[in-house]
């Protein structure tokens, strides 16, 4: 508890100190200084208040980038924290900021789909996070059965996502062309839309939004594959501004969760979807 209570006192100036640090390029501060400020603000608290996290226990974030979630979870009291990406270049860009820092972690590149667990990993975890992932992942069912095995008995996962039938649900801003500009355009129909997706910033954005269109995480395809791999929902929450867009953009939150009844409201008007999952097998 030493370690927690040094970098409770750090946090302060722990957002600034990255922030103002030369070593690091533009771009990376930007991304990991909306995720810390997004789980010191919002996710913390809230997990918090839920029952699902309290100081001591252990947290992995799946697809953490650069860290910046951890990194508040560990100032929170978060012990043995585990984060993974596929993205070798970005976890090492965590790790150099975890190390100026001095908060402790470990990161290491994995694919939940289809890597194999480390034996330290299995049955270790409270609380597993994913955040602005699962909808990227080939398989919804096979990621969350396989995330079953990373939770001690008892440990919840946290998984938020843009639904895909949202506005930009198809993820078509990554394509920064005219037409990734517009709401619902990833729902024309899909021989329209990949010409409408033949030219982009990055070919492996193009890529991306074209495999998205193939996935189609929606609200009901997420609810099926989390009850067919054996988990209950504790909590829900639909937002039409994300709670993130207030680091990003210094936007209000707006939820949708009061109206989450009204037919099509989850699916058509969330940029957020977020849940908390129990597993029934522990």
């Amino acid at each position: 508890m030493k370690i927690a209570l040094n970098l409770e006192q750090q946090s302060l100036t722990a957002y600034e100190s990255v922030l103002n640090a030369k070593e690091f390029p533009g771009n990376v501060k930007h991304y990991w200084g909306y995720q810390y400020r997004l789980a010191k603000e919002v996710l913390v608290p809230y997990l918090q208040r839920e029952g699902v996290f309290r100081a001591g226990q252990r947290v992995v974030e799946i697809g953490c980038a650069e860290a910046g979630v951890l990194m508040a979870f560990t100032e929170a009291g978060a012990v043995d924290v585990l984060g993974t990406d596929i993205e070798k270049h970005r976890l090492e860009y965590g790790q150099r900021i975890a190390d100026t820092l001095k908060i402790p972690l470990t990161l290491s590149t994995h694919n939940v789909l289809f890597d194999e667990l480390q034996p330290a990993w299995q049955k270790a975890f409270d609380l597993v996070i994913l955040r602005d992932v699962i909808e990227h992942l080939d398989d919804t069912r096979l990621a969350l059965a396989n995330i079953q095995r990373l939770l001690k008995p008892g440990g919840h996962v946290f998984i938020e996502f843009p639904p895909y039938s949202s506005p930009y649900g198809g993820h078509q801003h990554l394509l920064r062309n005219r037409w990734g500009k517009l709401p619902y355009v990833h729902l024309l129909p899909k021989k329209l839309f990949r010409a409408m997706t033949s030219s982009g910033w990055h070919p492996l954005d193009i890529e991306e939004v074209r495999r998205l269109a193939d996935i189609r995480l929606t609200v009901k395809s997420f609810k099926r594959a989390a009850h067919e791999a054996q988990y209950t929902i504790q909590r829900e929450q639909y937002f039409f501004l994300r709670p993130v867009f207030k680091m990003k953009f210094g936007l209000p939150t707006v939820p949708l969760t009061p109206l989450r009844g009204i037919p099509g409201v989850k699916e058509i008007l969330s940029l957020e979807a977020n849940y908390i999952l129990k597993s029934t097998l522990l």
